[in-house]
């Protein structure tokens, strides 16, 4: 019986995250059917006070959110090198304790996996992923 698709949200500043999403893909080099569409979760926005902007129209969480940006980035522009890039940017975050919030800091784990980090942050700056991320947000609630 094939697996169904299924998506699976991240935000690389959650560990339970992390756990999945590393485990699904060991399991989808070991040859797994997955059909997995990697998907944004913004943890900020669940913690954004109520009547307060959300957090992708708020300049104050443009740092929280620029690891999401980049992880979708890679995957929908560098998908050859995104399973190997997702899993870097978890480690970074929780291994290496980086914070992922500024483009000095996520730019070296781009171009450890060969991942053009100019195209990168020039696709960011266009907010594309930004708009994804809230759209996503939205069909959840």
């Amino acid at each position: 019986m094939p697996i169904p698709a299924f998506g699976l949200n991240f935000d690389y500043r959650c560990p339970f995250g992390r756990i999945i999403h590393e485990h699904a893909v060991i399991a989808m080099r070991a040859g797994a059917d997955f059909h997995i569409s990697f998907e944004p979760y913004t943890l900020s926005q669940g913690h954004v006070p109520e009547g307060s902007p959300a957090c992708w129209d708020d300049p104050t969480y443009d740092a929280d959110l620029l690891s999401l940006e980049v992880g979708l980035t890679v995957r929908d522009h560098f998908p050859e090198q995104f399973l190997d890039t997702h899993l870097a940017l978890f480690t970074a975050r929780h291994d290496q304790g980086n914070s992922l919030r500024t483009e000095s800091l996520i730019r070296p784990v781009l171009e450890a996996h060969g991942v053009d980090a100019d195209a990168v942050f020039a696709e960011v700056k266009t907010g594309k992923a930004r708009a994804e991320i809230a759209e996503t947000w939205m069909k959840r609630t």
